[in-house]
């Protein structure tokens, strides 16, 4: 059976979340002023992965949301 996360676990997929949206940032960022084609879509496809790595990781919270205690123990 599963259990609730630890306070640093919680702690370490929020610093992620934090480092997958930046990277998204980022990427726009060169997405925007790229003039190569090519750059464009790799960091558009590199966009789209730090997405669905951050999607997962809130999921990730959102299952522990479900699973904590209500109570503190």
């Amino acid at each position: 059976m599963l259990q609730p996360m630890t306070a640093k676990e919680l702690e370490y997929i929020a610093d992620s979340m934090s480092n997958e949206d930046l990277l998204m940032k980022q990427c726009a960022a060169v997405v925007s002023v790229a003039t190569t084609p090519a750059i464009k879509n790799c960091c558009s496809q590199m966009i789209q992965m730090h997405q669905q790595h951050y999607d997962s990781l809130m999921h990730a919270i959102e299952h522990h949301q479900q699973m904590a205690p209500t109570q503190p123990q």
